[in-house]
């Protein structure tokens, strides 16, 4: 599934798309051989792409949450081929809660925000944190429903509670980072922003934003002279 929630926003607001719902599918792999665990993170650091592309796919199938951290140094790669199948892998891999239950309430949550049913959706990813609280893309699906919703402080505190459990989550840190700078809080959103791009140094748009942030500091600053 490729699919976005997504409106008519200037830049900062088309940076922060990356919170909102974002889940691409990989696509076929190139090889039938079918690889375990190991090998399939052994792959990753293969010098032929093509290779790091396949443990990616195979990564997925075997895969859940917790294992995204082994896939956030491809998305720094040479190759943009590779960068777009870790992209993808990460934000999946963020989906993936272990639990086949858990799994299928979750589902059913993308469902209803594909639908454009906010309150059922909200309603679907609040019994899955009721039920299981470290599960982090729960708590950011909801978070991206709030924002949509212009319910920004709950929006903002569901952020907090993703990054506690998944700091690297950098849709999370762009999103969070658009709201602060939004409240007139350009340090903390920088910082953010700064954290997203080490784990993610491809997002789109995102030295742009950093620029206007540090502008917006700078005249923060010359304010208080």
């Amino acid at each position: 599934m490729l699919s976005l929630f997504c409106r008519t926003l200037p830049m900062m607001n088309r940076l922060a798309l990356a919170f909102v719902l974002c889940a691409a599918t990989v696509g076929h792999a190139t090889s039938e051989e079918n690889l375990n665990y190991q090998q399939a993170q052994k792959a990753l650091s293969h010098a032929e792409p093509q290779r790091r592309i396949h443990g990616l796919r195979q990564l997925l199938k075997l895969g859940t949450a917790k294992n995204a951290d082994v896939v956030y140094p491809l998305l720094d790669d040479a190759e943009p081929e590779v960068r777009q199948v870790a992209l993808a892998t990460v934000w999946q891999l963020w989906g993936k809660s272990g639990d086949a239950a858990i799994d299928k309430l979750y589902q059913e949550g993308l469902d209803r925000m594909q639908d454009g049913d906010m309150p059922k959706a909200i309603e679907v990813f609040s019994a899955i944190i009721a039920k299981r609280p470290a599960f982090a893309e729960a708590w950011n699906k909801r978070a991206t429903i709030y924002y949509m919703s212009g319910e920004y402080e709950l929006s903002m505190q569901d952020c907090e509670a993703v990054l506690k459990r998944l700091p690297q989550h950098f849709g999370a840190l762009v999103g969070y980072a658009q709201m602060l700078a939004e409240r007139q809080q350009p340090e903390r959103a920088l910082q953010l922003m700064e954290r997203a791009s080490k784990v993610n140094p491809y997002l789109a748009n995102a030295e742009l934003m950093m620029a206007a942030l540090r502008i917006q500091i700078e005249n923060k600053r010359k304010s208080m002279i």
